[in-house]
């Protein structure tokens, strides 16, 4: 049984996306809904349906689902197959569940916001009035499952490059995608992760060795070569 909360005119709100972060923006969340003794709410947001979902991002959910049974918060809110912007559906929900804090994570999602749409946050500072937004700092270095580590993201480019594409660093009119490139720690040569969003809008990650996209990467219809 969930104890009866004391504090009924505040509420808090913590919006996932994707990947591990999110477990941290719930804890931080919860130690607020504590320290507050109001009711907590965790939303996340997809443009896909949820059988649709990859097996990693499925995964997150289910740990952020488990994470929230024990942390006893309120409402896990999944808002799936969302044609609007997530600012739009996180607008709803607050409205719904009279949300008065909001704890979203200044990480490299929102930078993909930012490339495709403007600034993810000041988008949200302008449609959310009346609501204290708190934005927790995520840390841009990356480690892999290998327990390859990897050096802070930097802005970069694709490019081109007969049947793949290479990295580059400067702005150019030959540049294909924008994203955040992760350089291997301890390597000479530009060996790492490139992550960026495509012209659907849908996040992607491919690995880069010398310079060079290594594997196929699909290009949407509208790339023109």
């Amino acid at each position: 049984m969930k104890k009866i909360k004391g504090r009924m005119d505040e509420s808090i709100l913590v919006c996932v996306y994707y990947g591990p972060n999110g477990e941290r923006l719930i804890k931080r969340g919860h130690k607020l809904a504590q320290i507050m003794d109001c009711p907590l709410y965790v939303l996340t947001v997809d443009q896909k349906p949820y059988d649709e979902f990859d097996a990693e991002k499925s995964g997150y959910i289910e740990r952020w689902k488990e994470l929230c049974d024990d942390l006893d918060v309120d409402e896990f809110l999944i808002r799936d197959n969302e044609s609007r912007s997530s600012v739009k559906a996180i607008k709803e929900v607050a409205h719904n569940l009279n949300i008065t804090q909001i704890i979203i994570g200044q990480s490299p999602q929102n930078r993909w916001e930012e490339i495709t749409k403007g600034s993810f946050v000041n988008v949200l500072l302008r449609e959310l009035t009346f609501i204290d937004i708190h934005i927790v700092s995520i840390d841009r270095t990356l480690k892999g499952e290998d327990d390859t580590s990897y050096e802070k993201g930097v802005r970069g480019f694709l490019q081109k490059d007969g049947d793949t594409y290479r990295l580059r660093f400067t702005r150019s009119k030959d540049n294909l995608y924008e994203g955040i490139f992760y350089k291997e720690i301890g390597t000479d040569f530009n060996n790492g992760i490139f992550k960026f969003v495509n012209n659907r809008g849908k996040t992607c990650q491919v690995h880069v060795t010398d310079d060079k996209v290594t594997g196929k990467m699909k290009e949407p219809p509208n790339v023109k070569k």
